[in-house]
């Protein structure tokens, strides 16, 4: 007899459609053949279907069985088709029937005594399914909650072989999974850190607040110890909370790789992301024979932190340069090449020199001329243009520090940068995707124009700070997010100025 059965496979943080066909003939001995561009994990659920159908009650036949998951040319590598095949050599032998096959897809891995074990990527199969018409699909119970999100499809979750079984058959009936974006709001949408924690900093909790408003990337720069992490660490809290939309993309990439906390069905914060300076390229922006989503996919809307930024191999940072402009990266394989999203607000720390005492009055920096160039050389120029913001995080004086007076908190900074993307959000309604920080030429030319002062303004800080066009970009793109922090509609000489400081460590730093 021949059984068909639905399922998916994941590629990237995609799902694709699979078939699970399964054919059992007579044959003079027992044999198993598995086709369809199986990996060997796949390949492997051979032995594992066979013993969980005989640890949950059923018979294995005893015939020659051949599996065949099309489309033949699609990879296939997780251990998502033990369920679904399973099911189908159940219904090809004749222990099971049912008419809900076309109308329910199914993925899960199996353990030997017959459960079912969760696995990635259940919300890109999720969608897929109701993309394809599905009336639901069958996970693991464990993976329930997160496959819930996706509206207009039933989620049935099984936690065995024979729950499944029971399903199809008609003699187990088993509820959807409800899912409630209230309930998921209160309980997942909560930051733990604030910026009322940092003492002091009041000028780079402004220059963090201006950043946030309009998307901008940031540079700090600061001996060991001055508060550069928390305020890393705290910018998520400032920013607006992330839309529907924002949501299930963020989900979807964390789904596919597996980093979804237990019970989690939504990534409800912005995700902060700090990887460690020895990161690789393919850990970075994503890699492997088949390509998975790295750092910067996994900060989609929210932040990347790179803490100790010279530390980090100077061609691992330049890769990081074309993902920047674009907002997402293709890597091409032999298999096929796959976009991975990312837009990320890019926030980076460094000392000032490699002992990282350069400048501070307290303690002596001991590192030579040729020393700290080398150390800021490590840095190429078309990666600091791409950062619009550069400032210096001084120490905190002891006054600041044992002093009760609580400092901005996050609540106050959000207020401003919500009322700033309100205005944005009005400026470009008809490109919903757009802020300040991501504003083209044409768009630059169009709501960042200057009067005859703040023109020479600008004109005098290009030819003193010696900055690129790209810089010069950036500057009315920062001075546009401070008037919209002020509320104004015309770019005056103080947000000009404001902004044009933000750049002028260009000149301190990599002068030479």
């Amino acid at each position: 007899m021949l059984a068909k059965l639905q399922t998916y496979s994941l590629f990237g943080i995609d799902a694709r459609p699979v078939e699970a066909e399964i054919d059992i003939s007579p044959a003079a001995l027992p044999k198993t053949i598995l086709v369809g561009l199986a990996e060997a994990a796949v390949r492997e659920c051979v032995h594992r279907i066979e013993r969980a159908i005989v640890n949950s009650g059923y018979t294995r036949p005893i015939d020659r069985i051949v599996i065949n998951l099309s489309p033949a040319d699609l990879p296939k590598e997780a251990p998502s088709f033990d369920l679904p095949v399973a099911i189908g050599v159940l219904a090809a032998s004749g222990q099971l029937q049912s008419e809900l096959f076309p109308a329910y897809a199914a993925v899960g891995e199996l353990a030997l005594d017959g459960t079912v074990r969760p696995v990635k990527g259940t919300l890109s199969m999720a969608l897929q399914a109701r993309q394809d018409g599905r009336r639901g699909l069958l996970v693991p119970a464990e993976n329930a909650r997160e496959a819930a999100v996706v509206e207009g499809i039933e989620i049935i979750p099984v936690g065995s072989l024979a729950e499944a079984v029971g399903f199809f058959s008609g003699e187990l009936e088993i509820d959807p999974v409800p899912f409630s974006w209230d309930e998921a709001v209160r309980e997942l949408a909560v930051y733990p850190v604030d910026y009322a924690d940092v003492k002091g900093q009041e000028m780079a909790k402004r220059a963090i607040t201006v950043a946030a408003a309009g998307r901008h990337h940031i540079l700090m720069i600061g001996a060991p110890g001055t508060g550069k992490t928390l305020l890393a660490q705290r910018l998520a809290t400032v920013l607006p909370g992330l839309s529907a939309e924002e949501s299930l993309e963020t989900t979807r990439i964390y789904s596919a790789v597996g980093r979804l906390a237990e019970r989690q069905s939504l990534m409800l914060t912005r995700p902060f992301r700090s990887p460690h300076h020895t990161i690789s390229e393919a850990g970075l922006v994503g890699g492997g024979s088949t390509p998975a989503p790295g750092e910067i996919s996994l900060a989609h809307h929210g932040i990347l932190f790179l803490d100790e930024l010279p530390e980090f191999n100077r061609r691992t940072l330049e890769v990081l340069r074309q993902p920047l402009e674009e907002h997402r990266v293709t890597i091409s394989r032999a298999i096929g090449s796959l976009t991975f999203p990312a837009n990320l607000m890019l926030v980076a720390a460094m000392n000032p020199c490699p002992c990282g005492f350069r400048g501070d009055t307290a303690r002596q920096c001991n590192c030579t001329p040729n020393q700290i160039e080398r150390y800021l050389a490590k840095i190429s120029g078309p990666l600091l243009d791409r950062i619009d913001i550069h400032i210096e995080v001084p120490a905190v004086p002891f006054r600041e520090l044992s002093n009760d007076r609580p400092g901005t908190d996050s609540q106050s900074i959000r207020t401003q940068v919500v009322q700033a993307r309100a205005i944005q959000k009005e400026r470009f309604r008809d490109q919903p995707s757009v802020q300040n920080g991501t504003m083209g030429p044409r768009q630059i030319r169009r709501y960042c124009k200057l009067g005859n002062e703040t023109d020479g303004l600008l004109q005098s800080a290009m030819e003193e700070m010696g900055l690129s066009a790209r810089a010069h970009d950036k500057i009315l793109r920062i001075s546009r997010t401070i008037a919209d922090l002020a509320g104004s509609e015309q770019i005056e000489v103080s947000h000009l100025s404001e902004a044009i400081n933000y750049r002028a460590l260009d000149r301190r730093y990599w002068s030479h």
